[in-house]
């Protein structure tokens, strides 16, 4: 569960697995997979960071991401 908020101010907590796509429009607009949409406060990147984040305290993610172009599997 990721926590994020309206512009009213009001928070919200959404689960982060049944998220199909996140995207701005100028607004943050996250689609679950079920269809249903909420346009939230946070940007793309602040939303993704806490997927991230939530994955790898969930022991999902155990190891950080390359972002390299170079392999680091040696």
């Amino acid at each position: 569960m990721i926590k994020v908020s309206r512009f009213n101010g009001t928070s919200f907590v959404i689960n982060c697995e049944w998220i199909e796509t996140v995207e701005a429009t100028p607004d943050t607009v996250i689609t679950l997979v079920n269809g249903k949409k909420y346009v939230v406060n946070e940007s793309v990147d602040d939303i993704i960071a806490a997927v991230v984040e939530y994955k790898q305290k969930a022991g999902f993610i155990n190891r950080l991401i390359n972002t390299q172009p170079e392999n680091d599997d040696k």
